[in-house]
């Protein structure tokens, strides 16, 4: 953005149109000053002039090392101002020797008064113009006064047509909403005094390597709801604004602590870089291009710094090689939000430019955040967005789906653009955890309870097929994760998806046996990725595996079904797909996706996870509301011919998931089913039902261990998948030597070993 502000000349200036509006930039690159409205007199006047040439223009940007920019509300301020200023210069009746009084005064008094007006319309008004409203008001005081202490007639006449200029005037400022805004602050104001100015002009500042803005200082009247930091650079702090329901999302990234010599280093890296631009295939590996370039970074800016006598340290060059990538081959401070952990989404709405990004804060939920992205970046993404997936994005494909895999956060990107979008670019990421959910992460989070871990856990050794449902943002796609995560690690398992959301890379860090698959969007025409269904069916001549399907959206539902009913039906099958109930899973399945209705009853639990709100609306949670088998003794219409059975159900009242009659009675089919295939279960009942106990005392178990040794470690997938494997050798142990699968044996030896990991962590 340097190089934009040498095309102006010094003290000069551009009007460029930015989506719907005009906005000013003045180069104040050579002063030596920074350029602020709210600090300097003589640049609130430069900018009132300048704008009463250009009265359309709804930002104002003065460009120098440092952009420092005035929204729209804060310019329209000056607009006004700007257009009063040339109203009254170009009204003959403000300084004409009639308006003045001429027929009664003397040349003296004239001159008087035409100095007071000319002050006042002509200086104050465009440096000062608080100051010059106090002023008025002072000038038409005095001359009251003296218009009462005044019995020549010819002289009370003139003051009469000076004081109805002045109380004209007057109007006109009374109707500025400057003026306005600040009235309470102008008793005992003082000509000259900018701290009123404070209030109302705040810059938006931003280095001149970036085009997203950022509003750095924080809201007036903003109440601190919570600090803390997202890395050892970045600043976030949660505030409470007047009465605006959404809370504000105000980052401090680095970009703005750093000193004034490491923003030239930056600026002049990003101008190297920017002349060798990354190849496409280059796209392909993007952590491979990021290392590559972070190299070319680090060493760049050792040169340069150099060359400018700088002095860096290894902690500076690693800093400004950070934010050197993030603006040139990166994504911004998308990055930085995604870095924080509290984060679930991050929306960017359009038109941009003009509207900032809002977050989905996992304790402040909506917020509005202090970061405005300029159509350039939101440009640069989408165009990185197409080469790292490889899909389009056009008006015949307004619609991209892909992943953002970063150093530190995962994500998923729904992108649309023009004409499904009139305004252009809008961006929805979904942030992914760093480590997959547990099931005993959820009982923590209360999205399920022990009893329902433990019930899912019987279900998933047991091979079932299961459909996770529930709307958008009820965390199931987060849920059948953590179903994934109770699969043994001695099976092997083949995920198929067309965006990459399922936890692959961590369970294979985590030396799981996993495959992805990836597989065409429902929603893109063309291209070379292979169809969903095509994907599924490769996936049943790949061997003896789990499947698992992300979600279930088009024709790819026939093709599972044909996996559930004949390629896998040793293993367990689970998706995701969209539906807030069991019969919404079946009319969407049947009536939508064509599946037949004899081919969903390969179906064997539906599990329901939705959103519940607050009477307020202010809060959410996430709750399984519903556990469902799926009966087979039913012919058109499994919700009124008993084809679907709760097993659990969630009570409102509780706020708990309870379990049904049904289950308490062991007048579950599909675990019946289960336990025919188990010698010791066989037609036992009790046995199952104990199973399942244990398995929830276990999961509970995790949760209050965790809790005592104050070691959150213990939910996250590597303990809980240790814990599970100590859990089915112990019961291979124990059915050998007993010759039965005794749970209070079983529960008493995990327990014990699991205080031994825990003193082993402690010492």
């Amino acid at each position: 953005m340097a190089d934009e502000s040498r095309k102006i000349p010094p003290g000069g200036y551009e009007v460029i149109r930015e989506g719907t509006e005009d906005v000013m930039r003045i180069n104040y690159e050579q002063a030596p000053y920074s350029p602020s409205i709210e600090e300097n007199p003589m640049i609130m006047m430069d900018a009132i002039d300048k704008i009463a040439e250009n009265p359309s223009i709804s930002r104002i940007i003065f460009m120098q090392r440092r952009f420092y920019e005035y929204p729209y509300e804060q310019t329209q301020m000056l607009v006004e101002i700007a257009n009063l200023y040339s109203y009254l210069i170009k009204s003959k009746k403000v300084l004409s020797p009639d308006s003045l009084g001429a027929s009664y005064e003397s040349q003296g008094m004239l001159a008087e008064r035409y100095a007071v007006i000319h002050s006042i319309v002509f200086e104050l008004l465009r440096s000062d113009p608080l100051g010059a409203y106090v002023e008025l008001k002072r000038v038409m005081r005095a001359e009251e006064a003296k218009q009462e202490a005044t019995k020549d007639l010819n002289q009370r006449n003139s003051r009469d047509i000076f004081l109805n200029l002045l109380n004209a005037i007057l109007k006109m400022f009374e109707e500025l909403k400057l003026v306005k805004a600040a009235s309470s602050y102008l008793p005992g104001y003082s000509i000259g005094d900018r701290s009123v100015y404070k209030i109302f002009f705040r810059a938006i500042i931003a280095p001149d390597f970036m085009f997203t803005r950022v509003m750095a200082n924080p809201p007036l009247g903003g109440e601190e709801m919570e600090v803390y930091s997202v890395d050892k650079d970045t600043s976030i702090t949660v505030f409470r604004v007047n009465d605006d329901i959404k809370f504000l999302y105000h980052m401090t990234p680095p970009e703005f602590t750093i000193s004034e010599d490491k923003y030239t280093l930056v600026d002049l890296a990003k101008t190297v870089l920017s002349e060798h631009q990354p190849k496409e295939e280059q796209f392909l590996d993007p952590h491979k291009l990021r290392a590559t370039f972070a190299n070319i970074g680090k060493d760049l800016l050792r040169e340069l710094a150099e060359a400018q006598n700088i002095e860096l340290s290894m902690k500076d060059i690693k800093l400004l090689t950070e934010i050197l990538i993030r603006h040139t081959i990166g994504f911004g401070f998308i990055e930085l939000i995604l870095k924080d952990q509290r984060v679930q989404d991050v929306q960017v709405n359009s038109p941009n430019g003009e509207v900032p990004i809002f977050v989905l804060h996992e304790t402040f939920g909506n917020c509005t955040s202090n970061l405005i992205p300029a159509r350039t970046d939101t440009d640069s993404w989408a165009s990185k967005f197409r080469l790292l997936s490889g899909r389009p994005l056009d008006e015949a494909n307004p619609i991209l789906d892909t992943e953002l895999q970063l150093p530190d956060s995962r994500s998923r990107v729904s992108m649309i653009t023009k004409p499904l979008n009139p305004h252009g670019l809008a961006f929805s990421f979904r942030r992914h955890r760093d480590d997959p959910w547990t099931m005993p992460l959820f009982v923590k989070a209360r999205m399920i309870n022990p009893l329902a871990a433990g019930l899912l856990s019987f279900l998933i050794d047991g091979t079932r097929t299961m459909l996770v449902a529930g709307t958008r943002s009820s965390g199931k796609t987060s849920l059948l994760g953590a179903c994934m995560i109770e699969i043994m690690r001695k099976s092997r398992i083949i995920t198929v998806e067309d965006t990459l959301e399922l936890p692959c890379e961590a369970m294979r860090k985590l030396n799981y046996d996993i495959q992805p698959l990836k597989v065409r969007s429902a929603l893109t025409e063309g291209g070379n990725e292979m169809a969903a269904a095509e994907g599924i069916r490769a996936s049943l001549r790949m061997g003896d595996s789990a499947l698992i399907i992300g979600e279930v959206r088009s024709k790819e539902a026939i093709a599972l079904y044909e996996a559930m009913r004949i390629g896998a039906m040793a293993n367990t099958v689970a998706g995701t797909i969209h539906g807030d109930s069991p019969y919404g899973v079946f009319d969407r399945v049947v009536n939508d996706l064509g599946v037949p209705r004899t081919s969903f009853k390969a179906t064997d639990i539906i599990v329901v996870a939705n959103p519940l709100r607050s009477p307020d609306g202010l809060h959410k949670w996430r709750r399984v509301t519903q556990i469902t088998e799926v009966r087979k003794e039913w012919e058109e219409d499994p919700m009124t011919e008993g084809g679907f059975v709760d097993l659990m159900r969630y009570n409102a009242q509780t706020d708990q998931l309870e379990p049904t009659p049904e289950l308490i009675n062991g007048e579950s089919e599909i675990l019946k089913s289960v336990g025919a295939n188990v010698k010791e279960w066989a037609g036992n009942w009790d046995g199952i039902w104990d199973n399942i106990m244990l398995r929830a005392d276990i999961k509970k178990l995790i949760v209050d261990y965790a809790q005592r040794a104050r070691n959150p470690m213990m939910l996250e997938a590597k303990f809980v998948i240790q814990a599970n494997d100590v859990f089915h050798r112990i019961s291979e142990q124990t059915l050998d030597e007993t010759g039965k699968l005794d749970s209070k044996r079983i529960l008493f030896e995990w327990e014990e070993w699991i205080k031994k990991e825990i003193r082993k962590k402690a010492m």
